[in-house]
């Protein structure tokens, strides 16, 4: 038997990023199961039925008494998965390719792929983007494409602990209770393992290919593919798992059906939604010519064609003959719903002023009871509604409000909030249709705005804080309102940004440095304008290249640290002006007597300045005296040549142009801004240790990264992978001109990063959004999944 042939350099390295990728996956199992256990430990403090209250507590002990069977042998199924011909691998393969055998599958197995398959659509939402970088990559080094049971694969990586769940001893029922906590901890664990793995491929200099995306094998909407293949962006990676979990689906239906509840609600489309696509979000597939993944569209312009496509399937659903909403113009309010509305806004003071003093620190329960609220508001607005358009229009702001208290990124304080924004918002959806066609709506902005700001707090952190008073008084606000309209969200969304640009940089620490930065970006222009000018200046002078190369690249930076700290016009800044054209006449041949005397004469005044120019850049001793000394060779040649001078007048002339400098200077100039890390100690002495200074290295970035990194919200959360590193960050300021950008982590330390940098980092997927398509399109989305599974709730 002939031994098999070595692997070649590109499949060895494959397998050690495999390798490496699982390990990570492993060791960030143990953050998974906390967060289960803790999540548990929550639920069986809440108060409910007895019988709820029992299986909640039967539901921990069973968890205490196995989940350390279950993380091992979760671990243990993902390493064997390594391997290419281990049973995990063949019972993979079984359950997730296209085999004849499929209908035969026992229950159990189609039950775990079911699972499997709906925790799959949420790593797709968070972690496609990084898993198709690292799925080219791979591909390319093995010149095929990822088998479908690949382990890189999160279809794999689900059904795999979705077994070993069941194999330890714990009812798959339970792993229903815990799915939303643990898909959204394990999406983490594999984004950030996604991010990794492809900085050790970066590291190894695999790039990824810029016409791989045509060789890739695409499955048509009418025809089948060969296994393996699929779409390239996260949308193709939703689709698959989309498409896996309704074959599992037709394959539970030839076996007599899965358990009641099981359905993915995305995937039974209701009357309402026959012979139309799924709602589009991240995870779902893309409306058919609609905007792809192509090269050089930013997340941004993705996540809002999904979301237009999201505000599509509802303003379909609105205007279906059974509902017969006018989207143009809506009839005022019926008179019974309208007087509802009015009473709601007279007793909502007194109901949530109830809440926060049994609830002072808006717990949990708190929330719980004020979701029930929502659902018994809701329940009596359609009793008093009398058009079926009306009674559609309040269950789907009330199905989007349960969604956003869903929503346990946002601090539960918050929560209770937002949650008063209910019928505000809902007056607004009965008077202005636009509310359901216009992602722009003051209304969505406001909200989307502040849960975008708050997603990176807990409660600790947003209690009592001046964010949470103003989202308070903010509320209060659009309550007292007599009419609540376009106006009056418009008007407190502008006053919120407002907050948000003093609230972001009034720390101390904080405020010091966006001082600097902003002193930063300032001198590095000037020094860039500065040299602009002079090159322009000196362009037909006579000039020595050493005294050119030390106006250019020191004295320019001379001027711009002057004119900064003192201030254009200020003596000294004019002094050091004056001295850059004294320099240029004493480097200029002297065949007079009289104009070497007067050499003579200036030189120890001449050297004193630039001595103080160079002291005032933090030039001293050694480095100061080198630079002295070529100076002063350069004067003794120029002293003893004969060739014909600078004429004084060209030199006067220099002189009056330096002095009113910045009177022929512009920000067309402007080039790429140098950033020097020391600056920032430089500048105020200020403390640098906790900043982490990110300038620009030359990375190819593409234009249309670099107009989106400058169009960044302040007060958005992101999650930041610097130097191997992850870190939770909110973008707390911008400069002026946007070349600098502030970051600042929960830990107290800060990422000032240059512009291209940062559009680099959008670019490879080192700085992710954490709400990329904000809360109410996710609302909005969430919603139609729940009126697409149970479409008679809508006129119910």
């Amino acid at each position: 038997m002939q031994n098999s042939p070595a692997p070649s350099p590109q499949r060895r390295l494959a397998r050690l990023a495999r390798q490496r990728f699982v390990e990570g996956l492993c060791a960030g199992l143990v953050e998974v199961d906390k967060t289960v256990a803790d999540f548990l430990g929550v639920l069986i403090a809440q108060t409910g039925t007895a019988r709820e209250m029992q299986s909640r507590r039967d539901t921990w002990m069973l968890y205490q008494q196995h989940h350390a069977k279950w993380v091992s042998a979760t671990s243990n199924a993902w390493q064997e998965a390594l391997a290419p011909h281990t049973s995990a691998r063949s019972g993979l393969s079984a359950a997730g390719g296209n085999n004849l055998s499929f209908e035969l599958l026992s229950d159990d197995v189609v039950e775990n792929k079911i699972v499997a398959s709906r925790m799959a659509l949420t790593m797709a939402e968070q972690a496609g983007q990084q898993f198709d970088a690292l799925r080219q990559r791979t591909q390319m080094l093995e010149g095929q494409e990822i088998d479908s049971s690949d382990i890189l694969r999160p279809e794999t990586i689900c059904l795999l602990l979705v077994q070993q769940w069941v194999e330890a001893g714990l009812p798959r029922t339970d792993l229903l209770t815990v799915v939303d906590p643990l898909q959204r901890e394990l999406a983490n664990v594999l984004q950030k393992q996604y991010q990794a793995t492809n900085a050790f491929y970066v590291e190894q200099g695999v790039a990824v290919s810029s016409d791989l995306r045509s060789r890739v094998r695409r499955t048509g909407a009418g025809g089948g593919g060969a296994p393996g293949g699929g779409d390239t962006g996260p949308g193709g990676l939703a689709s698959q798992a989309l498409a896996q979990s309704r074959e599992a689906m037709v394959a539970a239906g030839r076996q007599g059906g899965a358990p009641a509840g099981m359905y993915p609600q995305q995937m039974q489309p209701g009357p309402h939604m026959q012979g139309q696509r799924m709602p589009q979000g991240p995870g779902y597939p893309m409306p058919p010519g609609g905007m792809g993944f192509a090269t050089g569209m930013t997340p941004l312009i993705r996540a809002r064609q999904r979301a237009q496509g999201v505000m599509g399937q509802l303003r379909r659903l609105l205007t279906q003959p059974a509902t017969g909403y006018d989207m143009i113009k809506a009839p005022p309010a019926s008179a019974a719903l309208a007087h509802a509305l009015s009473a709601q806004r007279v007793q909502a003071d007194t109901y949530y002023s109830g809440i926060a003093t049994l609830m002072e620190d808006y717990s949990p329960a708190a929330v719980v009871q004020v979701a029930g609220a929502v659902r018994e508001r809701s329940t009596e607005f359609k009793n008093k509604a009398s058009t079926a358009g009306e009674k559609a229009i309040i269950e789907v702001v009330a199905l989007m409000f349960q969604s956003i208290l869903a929503e346990d990124r946002i601090p539960p304080a918050v929560r209770v909030w937002f949650a008063r924004l209910q019928v505000p918002v809902l007056r607004v959806a009965l008077a202005e249709p636009e509310f359901f066609s216009n992602l722009d709506h003051p209304a969505r902005q406001l909200i989307d705005r502040m849960g975008a700001c708050v997603m990176g707090f807990d409660s600790t952190s947003i209690n009592g804080s001046a964010l949470e008073a103003e989202i308070r008084r903010v509320v209060q606000v659009i309550e007292q309102y007599p009419e609540t309209g376009r106006r009056v969200f418009q008007l407190v969304y502008d006053e919120f940004e407002k907050f948000l640009s003093k609230f972001l940089t009034e720390k101390q620490a904080t405020s010091r440095l966006v001082s600097v930065a902003q002193q930063v970006e300032q001198k590095e222009t000037l020094a860039i304008q500065y040299t602009i000018e002079l090159r322009t200046m000196l362009k037909d002078m006579p000039v020595r290249d050493e005294i050119r190369e030390f106006l250019f690249k020191t004295w320019a930076e001379v001027l711009a640290l002057s004119a900064v700290r003192d201030g254009a016009q200020h003596a000294d800044t004019i002094t050091l002006k004056r001295t850059a054209a004294d320099l240029v006449w004493a480097a200029s041949a002297k065949p007079n007597r009289s104009d070497r005397a007067q050499v003579i004469q200036n030189l120890p005044g001449l050297l004193q300045r630039l001595r103080q120019g160079l002291a005032l850049m933090g030039i001293h001793d050694a480095p100061q005296d080198a630079l002295i000394k070529t100076l002063t060779d350069t004067l003794a040649d120029a002293f003893l040549s004969k060739t014909a001078s600078i004429p004084q007048a060209h030199i006067e002339a220099m002189a009056k142009r330096l002095a009113n400098l910045e009177d022929f200077i512009n920000d067309a100039t402007l080039g790429d801004m140098p950033l020097n890390a020391d600056n920032i100690e430089m500048m105020l002495g200020i403390d640098a240790s906790s900043i982490h200074v990110v300038a620009d290295n030359g990375a190819p970035v593409d234009e249309g990264m670099v107009v989106w990194a400058q169009e960044l919200k302040p007060g958005t959360w992101y999650t930041l992978d610097h130097n191997g590193a992850s870190a939770q960050v909110q973008y707390a300021w911008q400069s002026q001109r946007k070349q600098l950008h502030l970051f600042a982590a929960v830990d107290g330390s800060s990422y000032l990063i240059q512009l291209r940098r940062l559009a680099a980092y959008l670019q490879a997927g080192l700085l992710v959004a954490q709400d990329e398509e904000g809360i109410t399109t996710r609302a909005t989305r969430d919603a139609l999944a729940k009126l697409d599974a149970n479409p008679e709730r809508l006129l119910g």
